[in-house]
Order: C-alpha cells, then structure tokens, then sequence
C-alpha cells in the first residue's frame, strides 16, 4: 500500500483530503477538509512522537534510545510543537 502524501509535489504545500470511501459499501464522501495534526507531520516527527510517548515524555530516556544529547532531542521537540501549534 501506498504511503499518504502530505505534501505537493509541485508547489509543495500542504495537502488536504478531499475524499474519502468505505470499502465495504462504497459509500462516497467529498469535501475539503484538513489532515489530522499527526498526519501532516513527516514520518520522521511520527516516529519521535510514538517514541517520546512510549518513552512516557521522558526526554532523558529519548536522548539515550535515540543516541543523541538532551539538548537535541529538546529541540527536536521544540521543532515538532511549533509545527503544530496552530497559533505558529
């Protein structure tokens, strides 16, 4: 299967999902609506997400899982909170 796309590949903007169909009884709905937050982040920052979460938000724990210093995987963090923050 396919992965989902989240970026264009031409102007590479953000995507939006504009229709979705149920396999079982081809029901058909259309529209423009916005992917969830966890999706419109790169597999990448997915990854970290489920690891800090596993981790249970200890970024003590990240830092030595992912062999990087607390300070680097404090940013990465940083970096993921200012891509959702819809306020950003």
């Amino acid at each position: 299967m396919q992965k989902l796309p989240i970026i264009c590949p031409c102007c590479e903007s953000t995507l939006s999902v504009s229709k979705l169909t149920c396999p079982s009884c081809d029901t058909l709905v259309a529209g423009n609506y916005l992917l969830p937050v966890f999706l419109r982040l790169i597999e990448e920052e997915q990854l970290f997400v489920l690891n800090f979460i596993t981790s249970g938000g200890s970024l003590k724990e990240m830092a030595s899982k992912l062999g990087k210093s607390y300070p680097t995987v404090r940013n990465m963090l940083d970096d993921i909170i200012e891509k959702i923050n819809p306020t950003s």
